[in-house]
């Protein structure tokens, strides 16, 4: 999904608050260091109690700290560039009659995309409990020293078959039997709620 350039809403800013804003990322860099980027949510108790001493509104303080839950949103994208060829993976995963799989892997010069696929008998109760309780997958590698960013690109499907895309960067290497893909599944409220379904393809 491609993301549009920022735009500030509008050109004043008041230079006196330089400082302040200075001063409130490098608070939020702290908060990170902290809590291992990992801080939860305050309570309401305490969003009500720092709304009435601040004289913020609480909705406004939801809106700020569900922000600092979902900071990776905000990576830098990366496009595929430059197609090289298809890696063929036919790898799978089956759990509760469902079955999960990573057929081919698609090469750029600097980023590959994983194709990953979720099966399963189609019944009525079983779709509107996933209209209920939208979910989406999260992957992760395992087994080189790089450091890759996965995102998802999210994806679609209908009756009992879904297909969802993951754009990795760097590219991953071309042999990729040392290589072990990681999806975990999470669901809403922000999509950031593990259900402890965790699986390796």
């Amino acid at each position: 999904m491609r993301r549009l350039p920022f735009q500030p809403p509008i050109k004043h800013y008041d230079q006196r608050i330089e400082a302040i804003d200075e001063h409130i990322c490098n608070l939020i860099n702290q908060r990170k260091d902290i809590t291992n980027n990992n801080p939860g949510f305050p309570t309401k108790k305490l969003i009500t109690t720092w709304s009435e001493k601040y004289n913020l509104y609480e909705e406004f303080l939801n809106s700020v700290f569900t922000n600092f839950l979902n900071e990776d949103m905000y990576k830098p994208v990366v496009e595929p560039k430059g197609f090289l060829k298809n890696i063929p993976i036919l790898k799978s995963f089956e759990k509760d009659d469902v079955f999960y799989s990573v057929t081919f892997v698609r090469q750029y010069e600097n980023a590959s995309v994983v194709h990953f696929n979720i099966d399963r008998e189609d019944s009525d109760d079983e779709v509107h409990r996933r209209i209920r309780e939208p979910i989406l997958f999260d992957l992760s590698i395992e087994g080189k020293e790089a450091d890759y960013n996965c995102r998802n690109e999210g994806g679609g499907g209908s009756g009992g078959h879904e297909s969802y895309t993951f754009i990795v960067s760097p590219a991953l290497p071309d042999d990729l039997s040392e290589i072990n893909l990681v999806f975990k599944k999470y669901k809403r409220p922000f999509f950031n709620k593990p259900t402890g379904v965790e699986f390796v393809i």
